[in-house]
């Protein structure tokens, strides 16, 4: 049967109109793709003695997946064009914990209790977070992931909390690192706030260092007792979040943790109209 001329219009009309609800509907529902940034290890005994590795620990990807994303590891390289290549594949970043972050970085020499430092990782990561401010993707550090954050836009960091800080809180528990052992406090109107609705959480503490100088435009959103700083979070539209205990290691203990990364999940999805 022959169409008239009004009904090609309508048909065509109905055409374009179902084939961007299917695209926008595809895209809405897409899994998020999440970067998590990698560790290192070399291997000191045994039938891989001198072996490196990069990995990160199976509770980021335990919490990615259950927050709805896809976890993807990022292995450190120093070649800025593979970097941003590595970001063009995900829509989010998670800056992992682990090593200390070069003091060099900060405009300082190394304090004698300083740990372990791979400055190719530092590379790599500050990469990451130029390219993310770029590309405006969605950032959560943990622990040196928060750090990282702040020295990346110019902050300071305390290279060992015991030495340099009169406190009287301990910051590198030897309970199990899934237990939680001090309380944080959170900052009225801040994004921590509302992601757990309290105005105070027990967390656990697996740190040496903090923060010392905040970096330009950037929040306090949580505390200890002590004054130490334990989450901040960027004031510029960018979403930017980090925080200094590991939520993805309290899981075990205490599932409320798991709305940080739903949050940032869904934060990832606003962003990227996924």
């Amino acid at each position: 049967m022959k169409l008239t001329f009004c009904e090609t219009i309508c048909y065509n009309f109905y055409l374009k109109f179902n084939l961007s609800i299917n695209y926008w509907f595809f895209m809405r529902t897409k899994k998020a793709i999440i970067g998590i940034s990698t560790n290192f290890l070399l291997e000191t005994a045994g039938p891989e003695l001198g072996q490196e590795r990069v990995y990160v620990n199976c509770s980021y990807i335990d919490v990615i997946i259950q927050a709805g994303g896809i976890p993807l590891m990022l292995p450190f390289v120093e070649n800025e064009e593979i970097v941003r290549e590595q970001m063009n594949q995900i829509d989010g970043l998670i800056l992992s914990g682990g090593i200390d972050v070069n003091p060099l970085l900060y405009g300082e020499q190394p304090h004698p209790m300083i740990g372990t430092i791979f400055p190719r990782r530092d590379t790599h990561e500050l990469h990451l977070v130029r390219i993310a401010q770029e590309t405006n993707k969605p950032i959560l550090g943990i622990c040196r992931g928060l750090q990282l954050l702040n020295v990346a836009f110019g902050g300071t960091l305390y290279q060992d909390i015991p030495h340099m800080v009169n406190t009287g809180i301990q910051h590198c528990q030897k309970a199990q690192k899934h237990v939680p052992t001090h309380q944080v406090d959170l900052m009225s109107g801040t994004i921590l706030e509302e992601i757990f609705e309290t105005s105070s959480l027990l967390t656990n503490s697996i740190h040496h260092q903090a923060i010392k100088e905040l970096a330009n435009g950037f929040t306090v959103n949580a505390k200890t007792k002590d004054g130490m700083i334990e989450g901040i979070e960027k004031n510029d539209g960018h979403f930017m979040l980090g925080v200094q205990w590991h939520p993805e290691m309290m899981i075990a203990s205490d599932t409320n943790m798991q709305k940080i990364f739903n949050y940032f999940i869904q934060k990832v999805k606003d962003y990227g109209s996924i």
